[in-house]
């Protein structure tokens, strides 16, 4: 049962089948087993060395399913600092600003409400993956009965953290520029982002509501665990409540929180949604004019060509990665990157221990529109510079056979470069001395992706002009199956 839950990046299933509470007293006795193991590996010594932090989210499933989770940590000997309701990123905070061998948030994000899981983060908030230690949680979980274990006596207490975290994340929000109130509007998706909002920037955070800034709240109800839309802000549909708010309100910018309040997706003051890359590059600009040029910045594969053009026009490095949390972050962290963007809506930051946050991206981007005192739409237009075609999803069974074929055919030409980074990415870009050729030639480039879960292919086409956009996703599509709306 537990391999129907244990993922690439975290652990998510269905409650309370296959995911329950005897499981859950699992999980947390073998993630405490490979935390605490994994820090004395490492040499550290510290009595804080044995906590663990644990937090949860507001589903019905949520409280009984962490509270076996810290009976399971506990019995192996972990010591668990319950840090109770909070948003994902306040996990990442609360390991660092503990020096704790790590942490478990139960989420399911995104997902419906049947839905829950756990987000597990070691040493210094690093996550843990399939390959960095989900796997080894999965055999330590798998080979414990809780019914012959005795308890090795670890304890639990309840800490509150939100004066320290609020000023953490506050220290990213400078509203000292022209003088006005911004009014934003903000969808928590009955999700985190309705605890979080106003304990870091409203009436009740303890260090006063934030001047000069006025919320306008959608969705902040989350006391019954359901959710009015899907808490997942990259379907367009659940963005339309806060399109439709901002317009109506004339607010300055929207924001769309997930489930977890760890990433989000702004909403310019037109009602228009602002591409995840496209922010990426206009806040890598922010940063490198900052805190100065040669700096390194990175960002997930599928994002637009204007992206790494905008970072090398400001003076930083720019830096590919893999579509994935783990990845970026491990990117962030070995390139000494300022900052880093991910399609998904998730932003990352080096003061933020190369952690992503939800709330931080909106600390900077209104931070960006106070100190220039431009629209968010203005910001943005000179990154919609090429034509993009967005994630389309394939169904195919032979996945493998597909990507051979795409190779094959648009692989091999004398502008094409292909490197297989992260699935297979052909670019037949204009290169330098040679002139855009047109629909068949370069002025293009894509990306194909196998889903981890599915017997699906996801394709992301970028060209410079929508001629050749339409053109190559004629010739491509035709290689990779059927197109189904996912």
């Amino acid at each position: 049962m537990l391999g129907k839950v244990f993922k690439a990046y975290d652990i998510r299933g269905t409650y309370p089948d296959p995911l329950d509470e005897k499981m859950a007293w699992q999980i947390g006795y073998g993630t405490s087993k490979f935390l605490l193991g994994d820090a004395a590996a490492a040499g550290e010594t510290s009595p804080m060395m044995k906590n663990i932090v644990v937090g949860r989210d507001m589903r019905k499933s949520s409280p009984g399913l962490t509270k076996a989770l810290i009976k399971g940590i506990c019995d192996h000997g972990g010591h668990v600092i319950d840090v109770g309701l909070v948003d994902t990123s306040f996990i990442y905070f609360a390991v660092n600003h503990l020096d704790c061998a790590g942490g478990v948030m139960t989420t399911a994000s995104h997902n419906p409400p049947q839905y829950n899981g756990f987000k597990i983060s070691k040493r210094k908030a690093k996550p843990v993956g399939e390959a960095t230690g989900l796997s080894d949680i999965r055999k330590h979980a798998a080979m414990v009965d809780r019914q012959t274990v005795q308890s090795a006596g670890g304890r639990s207490e309840e800490r509150n953290l939100w004066e320290p975290y609020s000023h953490h994340v506050r220290s990213f929000l400078d509203l000292s520029g022209e003088r006005r109130t911004l009014r934003v509007v903000i969808d928590a998706s009955n999700g985190m982002a309705g605890t979080m909002i106003p304990m870091v920037f409203g009436k009740k955070c303890p260090l006063g509501p934030v001047s000069g800034l006025e919320i306008v709240e959608i969705n902040f109800d989350n006391s019954r665990g359901e959710f009015v839309h899907e808490p997942n802000p990259l379907v367009t549909a659940n963005l339309a409540m806060a399109r439709e708010r901002v317009v109506k309100e004339k607010a300055d910018v929207g924001f769309v929180y997930d489930g977890d309040a760890d990433r989000c997706v702004v909403i310019d003051e037109t009602g228009t949604p602002v591409g995840c890359d496209h922010l990426t590059g206009v806040l890598a600009s922010y940063f490198l004019k900052k805190h100065g040029k040669g700096h390194g910045v990175v960002f997930d594969l599928r994002s637009t060509k204007a992206v790494s053009e905008e970072i090398v026009k400001a003076g930083g490095i720019p830096h590919r990665s893999r579509v994935g949390h783990v990845f970026m972050k491990a990117a962030m962290a070995e390139k000494r990157c300022i900052f880093g963007g991910e399609l998904s809506g998730h932003f990352y930051f080096r003061d933020n221990f190369n952690a992503d946050s939800g709330a931080i991206a909106m600390c900077t981007v209104l931070s960006l529109l106070k100190q220039t005192g431009r629209k968010m739409s203005t910001l943005v237009a000179p990154m919609k510079r090429y034509a993009q075609s967005g994630e389309i999803n394939f169904n195919i069974e032979d996945k493998d056979g597909a990507l051979k074929k795409l190779r094959e055919e648009f692989g091999s030409g004398p502008h094409a470069v292909v490197d297989e980074l992260d699935g297979v990415t052909i670019d037949c870009w204009e290169k330098q001395g040679h002139a855009a050729a047109g629909p068949s030639g370069i002025g293009w480039w894509c990306n194909v992706r196998k889903s981890n879960t599915e017997p699906l292919l996801r394709l992301n086409l970028e060209a410079k002009d929508r001629k050749t956009l339409d053109t190559m996703l004629g010739k491509i599509s035709p290689l990779l199956g059927v197109k189904v709306d996912h």
